[in-house]
């Protein structure tokens, strides 16, 4: 790919405004570099939400929603009621873009509580969002928070969060103390060009 290329720099991100930043200055070549690479995770996460709930009116918040691709996939998989939020207003610039995929999008940072009611949104979504230097474990937490019982999230974990053992103890966390259940689990290919692939979760909330 001509010009400068920022996918084998986007896991070794630290704090949040340099995260910002990154995402901010690579906002405009995202979609060309990660297309180009094979990015499916969005279609697999969209796929097996899809596949855990009853009713795909329901409204879905899609945290970390980028340039809107993981909106693309959720509305292509039926959702038809989806709000975006992402750190970076140069991402979400381009979202607003994309016609009628979103019904709001909005500022906000996955490692800080979200600013949602609960019973706002009845499931949620962060696709390629976790991983070290981008959104920590606890934000299952916050997610766990505002959704109602029956609600489902559907998150990636790359290969380099499956490294860090704080992902997997926080899922086992929920699980255990009867917050969640896991609904639905697949490893599988996420960016082939890099030869990066991440497990698929869906928990849905008791």
């Amino acid at each position: 790919m001509a010009g400068r290329t920022y996918l084998d720099k986007a896991y070794g991100l630290g704090d949040a405004e340099s995260t910002r930043a990154f995402y901010a200055d690579w906002a405009a070549t995202y979609d060309a570099e990660v297309k180009a690479n094979g990015y499916v995770t969005p279609d697999r996460c969209a796929k097996a939400l899809a596949g855990a709930l009853a009713d795909p009116g329901a409204p879905i918040l899609d945290i970390g929603c980028g340039t809107g691709l993981s909106g693309i996939a959720l509305r292509e998989a039926g959702f038809t009621t989806v709000d975006g939020t992402d750190l970076s207003q140069e991402m979400i610039d381009i979202a607003t873009h994309r016609g009628d995929i979103y019904r709001e999008l909005f500022l906000g940072l996955a490692r800080d509580p979200l600013p949602i009611p609960p019973g706002q949104y009845d499931n949620a979504a962060a696709i390629g969002v976790f991983s070290p230097g981008h959104a920590p474990p606890e934000t299952m937490d916050i997610v766990m928070g505002f959704l109602p019982k029956g609600g489902c999230f559907v998150f990636s974990l790359n290969d380099h969060a499956l490294e860090d053992p704080s992902y997997a103890r926080k899922i086992e966390q929920v699980i255990a103390d009867g917050t969640a259940e896991q609904a639905f689990r697949e490893h599988g290919p996420h960016l082939p060009g890099i030869g990066l692939e991440s497990t698929v979760i869906v928990l849905r909330k008791l």
